[in-house]
């Protein structure tokens, strides 16, 4: 197989399977009920990973928790998620985000996200859009803090936060720019 041959392999190879990524998200698409539970279940991780968590998040106008956003990537990558936007700790909403990515990149992740709303101008506006894109619509800080460090003794600025954690704790230096986030039917 010659150089030219191969690339065009890898690029349709890269291109399945990013669609297979994407189409199996939809296909396996969760109830109310299991999104629910999942939420509350990355809600009680967050709590006892992170110090001050309560007190931040009661401090929140609303959260919106993806419990597992799956990324793979062969070349091309994608990343798909389902969760939920809580005010005042009830669910109003359930959402997916999606991306997409191109560069060098092998393999797949599984994280958590929480995206925190600070300011009420800042929900209202997530809440009103057709299809929310970080960077675009909005910018979202991610917060970054080291082990054992309590969240009060951290400086957290600007309207919209995230934290994204997995298995093995946070997860550093990862940017959701690009990620959109679209209302679903539940």
């Amino acid at each position: 197989m010659n150089p030219i041959q191969f690339n065009k392999l890898h690029r349709s190879l890269c291109f399945f399977a990013v669609l297979g990524l994407l189409a199996s998200g939809v296909a396996s698409a969760k109830s109310a009920e299991e999104i629910n539970t999942d939420v509350d279940a990355a809600l009680t991780s967050f709590r006892e990973k992170v110090g001050g968590a309560d007190e931040f998040l009661s401090k929140a106008e609303g959260v919106l928790v993806f419990p597992t956003v799956v990324k793979v990537g062969i070349g091309l990558g994608g990343e798909y998620g389902e969760g939920a936007l809580r005010v005042g700790g009830e669910t109003v909403e359930y959402y997916s985000t999606a991306g997409a990515s191109i560069g060098l990149q092998l393999g797949g992740q599984a994280r958590t996200q929480l995206i925190v709303f600070l300011s009420k101008d800042a929900l209202d506006h997530f809440r009103d859009s057709k299809g929310w894109e970080a960077g675009v619509d909005g910018s979202i800080a991610v917060a970054e803090w080291g082990a054992g460090e309590d969240l009060s003794t951290v400086e957290i600025n600007g309207p919209i936060v995230a934290f994204i954690f997995g298995n093995k704790g946070l997860m550093f230096n990862l940017s959701l720019e690009g990620s959109k986030f679209t209302k679903l039917v539940r």
